[in-house]
């Protein structure tokens, strides 16, 4: 009895995920201090994009570095249907956000280590009421980095 797997087992079929077309696809490295700043921005924060479709060909997933200064905060923003993970590195970061039906705002209070989750279309915004900047690394779930400054926090309207 053969222990090698047919074509169709190895995912040798066109137009699947692990096809040998995948399989020839260099990897990309993006070495720390490379950084780019030419991506979607929100005030009071800086954002530099490290993985993206137009950084490196990816086709589902945005990665990067947030900085929010000392005693900064960003605008009221959402990210569209991008899932957001984040990992704190450095800083007392607080992330801000109010539930859709105009109840009081919530705060979570974040430091090193810690991961945050903000699920698609949530109002929120950064604050860094600590003496460092805060710095985030940031994996969305689309390839691009979707930010929509709004007014406040509760949907208008």
């Amino acid at each position: 009895m053969s222990s090698a797997a047919s074509g169709e087992e190895r995912g040798e079929a066109a137009g699947k995920a692990g096809s040998p077309v995948d399989w020839g696809r260099p990897l990309h490295h993006t070495p720390a201090g490379s950084l780019s700043g030419d991506t979607a921005q929100t005030g009071g924060m800086q954002r530099r994009e490290a993985i993206s479709a137009k950084a490196c060909g990816s086709q589902r997933l945005w990665m990067g570095e947030t900085v929010v200064a000392a005693g900064a905060r960003s605008a009221d923003h959402h990210h569209g249907a991008s899932e957001t993970a984040i990992y704190v590195v450095s800083g007392s970061p607080v992330f801000v956000f109010a539930f859709a039906d105009g109840g009081a705002e919530r705060r979570v209070e974040a430091g090193p280590g810690d991961y945050v989750y903000v699920p698609p279309w949530v109002l929120h915004r950064e604050e860094n009421p600590g003496e460092v900047p805060a710095v985030v690394v940031i994996a969305r779930s689309t390839d691009e980095a979707v930010a929509v400054e709004l007014p406040g926090l509760v949907p208008p309207g």
